[in-house]
């Protein structure tokens, strides 16, 4: 029976949704290897919407489970009806909607509220013991989740993230973008990725790697 894995979703397109290519190369990475991935996202509407052309906001409303859709090919659940136990491990790819939509620490920072399902389906996955992947600044929204269990996570080296983190609880690693961080205690791995770039080749690598860890951990 193949592996079955959680791809927890933000939206559609990098500064209001999940990082398309972050998020294709993580189903990617897991179809080469012989997984099933489970596509999924919260049924609420997005923080804002921002013209990717211009980068400007616009006054358009959209649902992060909809657009999310459209990265699923639409094959998606709603994350409110995903539970661990259909699932050997998650993965949260960034993008700026994994921190606007996943949680809000994108605007609060350390006082950051993650959305109920999601921070349910994480603390749910942690409790069991299942592996989880997070790429990105998708790490902040896994540490305000599980800041309890202070996880260690990685998003590169920008020092307001990880100082944030680290108030969150959290404790930060630097990392290149080729490489991924084990936080063994809790089963969890990070990968900077974008937040550190600068290009699709370079960001592969280390998500290519976080997955076969995952898997490896299943």
């Amino acid at each position: 029976m193949s592996k079955k894995v959680g791809v927890l979703l933000s939206g559609c397109g990098v500064f209001d949704g999940t990082e398309i290519h972050e998020s294709v190369l993580t189903l990617l990475f897991l179809d080469r290897a012989g997984a099933e991935a489970l596509c999924m996202a919260p049924d609420v509407d997005q923080f804002h919407v921002i013209n990717h052309l211009t980068h400007q906001e616009t006054n358009e409303k959209r649902n992060v489970l909809v657009e999310s859709a459209r990265i699923a090919r639409g094959n998606i659940r709603d994350v409110a009806k995903v539970k661990a136990a259909e699932l050997d491990a998650l993965i949260l790819p960034g993008g700026f909607g994994a921190a606007k939509n996943l949680s809000d620490f994108a605007l609060k920072g350390p006082d950051a509220v993650v959305q109920a399902d999601v921070e349910r389906l994480i603390r749910e996955m942690v409790a069991a013991g299942k592996p989880v992947g997070a790429i990105c600044i998708a790490p902040a929204t896994l540490v305000r989740a599980i800041a309890d269990k202070k996880p260690e996570v990685t998003i590169g080296n920008d020092t307001g993230t990880a100082a944030g983190i680290e108030r969150m609880g959290g404790r930060h690693k630097i990392c290149t973008v080729d490489r991924i961080h084990v936080d063994k205690t809790n089963r969890i791995v990070s990968t900077p990725a974008y937040m550190l770039g600068p290009g699709i080749k370079d960001v592969a690598v280390g998500i290519e790697k976080l997955v076969n860890e995952i898997l490896s951990m299943i």
